[in-house]
């Protein structure tokens, strides 16, 4: 759908589909709603099928449906993407529709949704079912606790993480402003690829190596990975591909749940602002209710801290030779090559993590991992994303790639919707404090919400629009 890019899985679904003798009319990537409604009436399609990745396509999905019911298409929606869920589908998409929608959780069942849509004898009685189910759901929302178990904001931040920074000496980066790596070398990174992710992609369920004996995928995953070698050693071989990376680091200072980013070491003028939020779940053990503002030392502490911010990619060059494979009709190696160059950005990302702690910023210069450590993340510090569970809102992208000028430096530009091109990217922060970690911000207040919307200087009505998934609390 419009504003998303990453398609993988809408590839593997068209590819499953094939297979089963169906007629698959793939429009890309990025596709406005007008654009879909015309291809499947001049395709005479059965059914449409909508996918999506980040939090902006939930929006444009129920946009597509209400754009189906206005112009008179009936014909069944199918709902998938990582960012979708069964909820979502049952209390916003469905409403919104004239015809049957439902949500196909991965490749492998869209077969059946498929046929029983189809199918004369099953249609009525799969459509009433779903039907009904999804008005369980909503009756179950209607009626549950969104809310209830959420803390008041002023007591949530109370309750924050607390770190006696008078006894801190916080690392100080070698350099602040940007650095950039271009055309990172590719040999580097392979054995940096964390292969589990690989095998989830083409929906096979555990971990590498293990993976590879397993009793029901272990000789489809050893061809897998074969094949996936083979084409990996191609890819970098003929430089087919190409890696880059921008990293800086800002003198940076907590103030309330922001982290502002200052010209200078003097910190006297701000430069940016990052804008984050907090747990407002009731925890019954006590525990602090997390926001990674918690983990920069705050403005009056006099502790001269600061904040990194990366962009990574490894799929320049990438479109272009899907494009070639995929006019060869190899849609397999297609789907192939994006997944490679999926993992070798996270493997950049290690990499360039590694370098910050031992080098650019070097607060553990010993630090001495085995790759089994770098995947277990054992090492201190973070790298939480833009749009992930600790920083849900996908638009501190803008504020990001701004400091870093990210298309020129890194050669990643955002869609309007705040995807990363080519998707085959990685940006977030760098966070150095020994006891900073991962967490989810959870269901949010509305009271956090607004208060977050005026911070940002944004209507409440965007600031929901992004944060949708997380709001504890009907709009």
């Amino acid at each position: 759908v419009k504003g998303d890019v990453h398609d993988i899985g809408k590839n593997i679904v068209g590819v499953v589909l094939g297979c089963n003798n169906y007629e698959v009319v793939d429009l890309g990537v990025m596709v406005p709603a007008q654009k879909i409604i015309d291809a499947a009436r001049s395709e005479n399609a059965d059914i449409v099928g909508l996918s999506g990745l980040i939090t902006p396509s939930l929006d444009e999905m129920v946009h597509v449906a209400e754009e189906m019911k206005r112009q008179g298409l009936n014909i069944p929606l199918l709902i998938g993407g990582a960012t979708t869920s069964l909820a979502h589908t049952a209390v916003k998409i469905e409403p919104a529709a004239a015809t049957p929608v439902v949500h196909v959780t991965d490749a492998s069942r869209s077969v059946r949704v498929m046929s029983q849509l189809l199918s004369e004898k099953a249609r009525d009685a799969f459509v009433r079912d779903t039907a009904q189910s999804y008005e369980t759901i909503r009756q179950q929302r209607a009626g549950g606790k969104a809310g209830k178990n959420l803390l008041p904001i002023r007591e949530a931040r109370a309750r924050r993480e607390t770190f006696d920074w008078k006894k801190t000496v916080a690392p100080v980066p070698t350099f602040t402003g940007t650095k950039v790596f271009e055309d990172y070398p590719l040999e580097d990174l392979v054995e940096r690829i964390d292969w589990t992710p690989f095998f989830q992609t083409w929906e096979m369920k555990g971990r590498y190596p293990a993976i590879l004996s397993d009793e029901k995928y272990g000789e489809q995953a050893t061809i897998l990975f074969d094949d996936a070698q083979a084409l990996l050693r191609r890819m970098i071989g003929e430089k087919i591909i190409q890696a880059r990376a921008v990293v800086g680091f800002w003198p940076a200072a907590s103030v309330g749940d922001d982290i502002e980013l200052y010209t200078g070491e003097d910190r006297e003028n701000v430069q940016s602002t990052f804008h984050f939020l907090r747990q407002q779940g009731a925890k019954t053990d006590k525990r602090p209710n997390f926001c990674l503002a918690d983990f920069v030392a705050p403005r009056e502490s006099g502790v001269s801290d600061h904040l990194g911010i990366f962009i990574v990619t490894a799929g320049i060059g990438l479109d272009e030779f899907a494009k070639v494979l995929e006019e060869d009709h190899d849609d397999y190696n297609s789907i192939m090559a994006k997944a490679l160059t999926d993992r070798l950005a996270e493997a950049l990302a290690e990499r360039m993590h590694e370098l910050v702690r031992r080098e650019l910023w070097a607060y553990d210069k010993k630090e001495d991992l085995s790759n089994e450590d770098l995947m277990a993340e054992t090492y201190q510090g973070i790298r939480p994303a833009p749009g992930y569970p600790a920083c849900p809102d996908h638009t501190e992208k803008g504020t990001l790639f701004r400091l870093l000028d990210g298309e020129r430096n890194a050669g990643v530009r955002l869609t309007d919707s705040f995807a990363m091109w080519p998707a085959a990217a990685v940006s977030g922060f760098y966070f150095s404090h020994p006891d900073s970690h991962y967490f989810g911000v959870g269901k949010l207040g509305r009271d956090q919400v607004e208060d977050y919307a005026r911070r940002k200087g944004i209507r409440l009505a965007e600031a929901e629009r992004w944060l949708s998934p997380n709001l504890g609390y009907t709009p």
